[in-house]
């Protein structure tokens, strides 16, 4: 039998067959060591204590043993007829349950220890060289075993098609236990079908041109306010534009009063939320997961005071993501809310603090880029009475849009995603089953030369033609793609605006490392010296 037969070999069984074969042989078990103890009695008996056997037998036992011929077929007659009762059984079973065994082998692969797999592996290096090397062995699909989990793996862009748009239904979203609880089962993030469509359009509403190009003013108060308070000092890049990012998920989903009242309390709660992501979902005292869950129960509290707010000022129709939930015709739950809320900044936040981190190190890295950037940024205020942005401005911007892009496909912030199949599945002669995750590969995807020739050099250029369809995909795709996309390009735009225009930065100490927490980071958060031009 081979190694996938062996290992899915009784998984088609039926549960109803499989339960009444269970009963069965362990009844026929049972009879068949009763019958095997009946049979080694009786033989005792007869031949170990013959003057107890039959008072008929006697005088056979006082005179003489038994001969080996009748102790042969004593033998014979007490102990062949329950193991041939038992092979009887086990062949009949056999005929009429037989299982079906699967047709379609397992993608090629190691399974690595039991239960561990090839955890160790993946994360005692950097794991996009754990990716690559699978893939260079086994093709653009393998399977593995992470994070206690069996997984397919797929690298190819018919694969990502295949999986995020096409047969999308069959592969829900998942994620860690830890970050479920914590963000809440009820957002947007864990679910499909009527609900999830529901919850994306709200989301999208909120998110979409229309809204978010009023709020320009707004993030480029936040961004200008940001680069004033680095300037002159030290920083860590990562830490600061998380800040930032925050503030702007803030305001995109809070009245700019409601965020004002509460930034700091969620802020702190949040910082102490997000420790625990990754942590395991041990809720005993003092443990990372426990301060989470405290601190996401502090967060619900106070969306429960901004909501009731809301509701007694009659604020329900504000155009922002918390109006666009309060106004649901159909209602959601405060829960609910709370859930999608906490999901929406940690979505914004830490992914695109982390591309802006990225550009930072990028342009400083190229001098002529970080030039032509510069100059397309103050031709947009050369000859404007005001000297602010407007959504328009932000249309104007083409080398500053295909520096984000190429940012956004080297870096590739999200490496993968998961999925988990949700029944059993078929694709190009292989099986992926029911419960197995499944990881569509961005990086490996964005880093194919079949498909961006020379991939590790940072060329916006390449952008200045659309890549093919499903070969970039920085923000996922299909119905589980990121809705804020439009709000994270725009803040991005906005700060970069302010930054090349007034500053000029400095790296500071190596910056050729990258770090993984979970996104891929340049070395130490890419520590630099902001000064003004």
């Amino acid at each position: 039998m081979s190694e996938n037969e062996n290992e899915l070999a009784w998984r088609e069984i039926p549960c109803v067959e499989f339960n009444l074969i269970q009963a069965v042989f362990q009844t026929t078990a049972c009879f068949s060591s009763l019958s095997l103890v009946v049979s080694f009695v009786l033989f005792m008996r007869a031949y170990i204590y013959p003057p107890s056997f039959t008072s008929s037998l006697h005088h056979l036992s006082a005179t003489s043993p038994p001969s080996l011929t009748t102790m042969a077929f004593t033998f014979i007659f007490c102990f062949i007829p329950p193991f041939l009762f038992i092979f009887l059984f086990h062949s009949l079973l056999l005929h009429f349950f037989k299982p079906n065994r699967p047709k379609l082998p397992l993608p090629p692969g190691t399974m690595g220890w039991p239960y561990i797999g090839e955890t160790f592996h993946l994360y005692s290096q950097n794991p996009n060289v754990f990716f690559a090397s699978k893939q260079k062995r086994y093709g653009s699909i393998f399977k593995t075993h992470i994070l206690g989990c069996p997984c397919v793996m797929i690298s190819s862009p018919d694969a990502a098609k295949f999986v995020l748009v096409t047969k999308s239904h069959l592969f829900k979203p998942t994620f860690p236990a830890s970050k479920e609880r914590m963000l809440g089962k009820q957002a947007i993030f864990f679910n499909q079908g009527p609900y999830h469509a529901k919850l994306r359009k709200l989301v999208l509403r909120a998110f979409m041109p229309d809204s978010i190009k009023n709020i320009v003013p707004n993030i480029e108060s936040i961004a200008k306010h940001s680069l004033h308070s680095l300037q002159g000092r030290l920083i860590t890049t990562f830490q600061e534009m998380k800040t930032y990012t925050f503030n702007v998920a803030l305001l995109s989903i809070f009245q700019k009063d409601d965020q004002v009242l509460y930034r700091e309390d969620l802020k702190r709660c949040y910082y102490i939320l997000e420790k625990g992501y990754n942590s395991m979902p041990i809720n005993l005292p003092g443990t990372l997961f426990n301060k989470s869950m405290k601190a996401r129960k502090e967060i619900a509290q106070i969306l429960a005071k901004i909501i009731s707010t809301r509701r007694q000022t009659k604020q329900v129709d504000c155009n922002d993501l918390l109006g666009s939930f309060m106004s649901d015709k159909e209602g959601l739950t405060d829960e609910q809310i709370a859930d999608n809320v906490i999901s929406v900044i940690f979505a914004a936040r830490d992914t695109t603090a982390s591309v802006l981190t990225w550009i930072i190190k990028y342009l400083g890295e190229n001098p002529s880029v970080l030039q032509a950037v510069s100059e397309e940024q103050e031709a947009i205020m050369r000859g404007k009475e005001e000297q602010e942005l407007s959504w328009e401005d932000t249309k104007k911007m083409p080398l500053t849009s295909r520096v984000i892009q190429e940012t956004l496909r080297v870096a590739s912030i999200l490496s993968f995603t998961f999925r988990e199949a949700v029944e059993d599945v078929e694709y190009e002669g292989y099986l992926i089953p029911k419960g197995w995750k499944v990881l569509p590969l961005f990086r490996n995807i964005h880093h194919s030369p079949e498909i961006f020739p020379d991939p590790q050099k940072f060329d916006p250029s390449r952008f200045e033609v659309a890549p093919k369809p499903n070969t970039f995909m920085p923000f996922g795709s299909g119905t589980h793609s990121c809705p804020g996309n439009e709000l994270a390009k725009l803040e991005i735009m906005v700060l970069l605006h302010h930054l090349t225009t007034k500053y000029r930065w400095s790296m500071v100490g190596s910056n050729s490392g990258i770090q993984y927490g979970p996104f891929a980071l340049p070395q130490n958060g890419l520590p630099i010296r902001l000064v003004k031009k």
